[in-house]
């Protein structure tokens, strides 16, 4: 009994391995064969604000109803009222039935800046009308949108599933005719890694369903002065490029003088460390030259320039500052020029004698 259990086990694996083997080839030739369609369904369409021209996707029209395909969007927009544009995004998120899966805002208010990101999930029959709403909602700079056709991979995880489920069910009455506490332990190491297995292939199974079910719309939105204009002619563009190097300017400015307002205190801090140094510089050099020229210049007082000295007292008149000494004959006021004395004539080799007082 036991070799017979046993060898059910490992027939029953081997045609678990089979089953999932035939099952991975058949999901390979339905991909070849739906290689053509997904190409066909893949579509990126950028659009104005008027929402553009062309095919645009749209999942209800579908008469294919054997098709799995997922739907995903983008629309970037711009709006001179910020809270209304918010408004009204959330008003067409509503309507359709649709829920947001995540929301990012940034910017202020003051400076006018703000921006918002939403990821919005609707069901794939209101998709089109989600859309159309939203291009309502603001100013719309680019729309894309794009289709998968994810039919052959929803395919192989079904197939996959089925096998996994049909192997625990015959594990699992394999375990009732089990004898032995060995075999039992086998088959349920066994039905483990198959539980494992098919709740995998189950997550994955229901995260594609979600995935079509529920399309994927990315919204963009920023708050600007003016809004940017939507014209291909040349004059439009034209313009388009002036306000838009103007605006560039005049951020470039605003940005320049917050900065030097940010840097302020540290400008100030580094201004004074070099006036002091500057002054400070100024007196070693005076004080070097000072001492060069063989005047000593007392702390804190101003240095006299090089080259010029004090009048030296005059010795006749140093020990008795009140005495002065008494004019010669010739130098008394109405004396003959002529009797002055003449200077002795200078010697060979003699000193010169300056005038006497």
């Amino acid at each position: 009994m036991k070799t017979t259990l046993t060898t059910r086990l490992a027939a029953l694996a081997l045609a678990g391995a089979l089953a999932l083997g035939l099952t991975g080839c058949g999901a390979g030739s339905s991909d070849t064969a739906a290689a053509s369609p997904e190409m066909s369904q893949s579509v990126a369409e950028d659009s104005g604000s008027a929402g553009g021209s062309g095919a645009l996707l749209d999942p209800s029209a579908s008469t294919d109803t054997d098709r799995k395909i997922v739907y995903t969007a983008s629309v970037e927009m711009e709006s001179t009222d910020f809270a209304g544009a918010q408004t009204a995004i959330l008003a067409a998120v509503e309507q359709a039935g649709a829920y947001l899966e995540s929301t990012d805002l940034w910017g202020s208010a003051e400076d006018a800046d703000r921006s918002a990101r939403y990821t919005v999930r609707v069901p794939a029959d209101n998709y089109r009308q989600l859309l159309a709403a939203l291009s309502e909602a603001g100013s719309v700079l680019n729309q894309s949108e794009s289709a998968s056709d994810v039919t052959a991979n929803y395919i192989d995880v079904e197939a996959r599933l089925t096998a996994l489920e049909a192997q625990r069910d015959r594990l699992n009455e394999l375990a009732d005719q089990a004898e032995t506490t060995a075999d039992l332990l086998e088959i349920e190491s066994q039905l483990s890694d198959v539980q494992y297995q098919i709740e995998s292939y189950t997550a994955q199974l229901r995260s594609l369903e979600s995935q079509i079910s529920y399309s994927t719309v990315d919204v963009y939105l920023s708050e600007v002065a003016q809004l940017t204009p939507t014209g291909t002619t040349f004059g439009d563009r034209l313009a388009a490029a002036f306000f838009g190097g103007w605006q560039a300017f005049a951020s470039f400015i605003e940005g320049l003088f917050l900065t030097i307002v940010y840097l302020l205190p540290a400008i100030l801090l580094v201004a004074a460390i070099v006036a002091v140094c500057v002054v400070l510089g100024r007196r070693h050099r005076a004080r070097r030259a000072a001492r060069r020229a063989g005047q000593p210049v007392a702390r804190g007082a101003a240095p006299q320039p090089a080259g010029k000295t004090e009048p030296q007292p005059n010795p006749e008149t140093a020990g008795n500052p009140g005495t002065v000494p008494a004019p010669d004959a010739a130098d008394k006021p109405g004396a003959d020029p002529a009797a002055r004395p003449e200077p002795p004539a200078s010697q060979p080799g003699a000193p010169k004698s300056g005038p006497k007082y």
